[in-house]
């Protein structure tokens, strides 16, 4: 099982270190990253295989969030089959 991550915020140093720190603290793998700076905007997407995580997925959803809104960003987390669900015409 997998998870879609996005992050979106005011560019600060070690988003990526904090976010990949919290799903390493979970075990959820990280597959792939995306990211780009636009001015002073960050915003990155992560998969995450969450299929060997230590927690329930909502747990792991809530410690990025929580991370998030002590950063000044947003993060969401997304199920992978949520994720399709919404983008499959």
């Amino acid at each position: 099982m997998r998870a879609v991550v996005a992050v979106i915020g005011k560019d600060t140093v070690g988003i990526l270190a904090k976010v990949s720190t919290i799903c390493a603290d979970f075990n959820a793998n990280v597959m792939d990253v995306t990211q780009t700076i636009m001015q002073d905007l960050f915003a990155m997407t992560m998969l995450i295989d969450i299929t060997n995580c230590t927690e329930q997925y909502n747990v792991l959803a809530e410690k990025l969030k929580k991370c998030g809104e002590e950063m000044g960003l947003q993060i969401h987390v997304m199920h992978e089959d949520i994720f399709n669900s919404m983008h499959r015409i």
